[in-house]
Order: structure tokens, then C-alpha cells, then sequence
């Protein structure tokens, strides 16, 4: 007999504190409160803000660290987070070490992808957000959402 593991799924918010997200700028005072000043100037990361129907905040996923100039983004991985978090909307982010917060052509196609992905699974991509430690982008605000 060929006996296979059951897979199990679980999410758990350890937070009591409800945040709430109301526009791009506080999203990003979120994301800069928990991303490492020592770092955001450093290595690129991807992140993904996790939220619920009234966009309040169900967490946080650290989706990946890369080099100076770029890091991977897996969108199978971002939509299991999403929907594992039981995510209505989710907000990404990462930051460009050089300061330079225009959004770079591969940006651009990520988004695209990561759209298409969420509107398949009716999760609301409501922002992606580029920064650094004291400006952003938000291609929301500049339309490219």
C-alpha cells in the first residue's frame, strides 16, 4: 500500500493591534515600519502586505531578498501566501537600493503578471509600492494599476 502525506494549512495572526490601510502613503508608513533601515538602502527585497475586506492588515510576508539590483519574485508562491492567509487584497512592495524610485520594465511585467493571478483567484491587488527609506512610488497613485 502506497500511503502519501496529508497536507496541512494553517495561518495564525499573533497580532491583537488592527491596522488599517487608507491610501498608498499609509502603506508605505507601514512597510517602512517593518522593513530594516539597514537594509532598505542595501539589497532589494519583495513584499507582500496581506489584508482583509475592510484592508485592515493580516500580516506581512517577507517574499524574498535578492542582490543590489534585483530579486526574485515567484507568483505561485505569492498567491499560496495570499490565499493560505485567507487575503482579500494584498499590496506589494519592494524597495530599489539606488534611491531611484522609478519603476523599471521588469516591475512593470511583475505587476501585469501578479494582476492576472489575482484576478483569477478575485483577490484585489490594490497597490505596488517601490521604496527606500524616505520616498515612494505607487502605481496606484501614477495610474499603472
Amino acid at each position: 500500500m502506497n500511503k502519501i502525506s496529508e497536507i496541512e494549512l494553517s495561518y495564525t495572526n499573533q497580532s491583537d493591534q488592527i491596522i488599517k490601510v487608507t491610501s498608498s502613503l499609509s502603506a508605505f508608513e507601514i512597510l517602512t515600519d517593518n522593513w530594516n533601515p539597514n537594509t532598505i538602502e542595501l539589497q532589494e527585497e519583495f513584499k507582500l502586505l496581506l489584508l482583509d475586506r475592510d484592508n485592515k492588515v493580516l500580516g506581512l510576508y517577507n517574499l524574498s531578498k535578492g542582490g543590489i539590483a534585483g530579486t526574485v519574485v515567484d507568483v505561485r508562491l505569492m498567491m499560496v501566501v495570499a490565499l493560505k492567509s485567507k487575503a482579500s487584497a494584498i499590496i506589494l512592495a519592494h524597495n530599489h537600493p539606488s534611491g531611484n524610485m522609478k519603476p523599471s520594465a521588469q516591475d512593470k511585467t511583475i505587476t501585469k503578471k501578479i494582476m492576472s493571478a489575482c484576478k483569477f483567484l478575485d483577490i484585489d491587488l490594490l497597490d505596488h509600492i517601490i521604496l527606500s527609506n524616505k520616498k515612494y512610488y505607487s502605481f496606484k497613485d501614477e495610474d499603472d494599476i
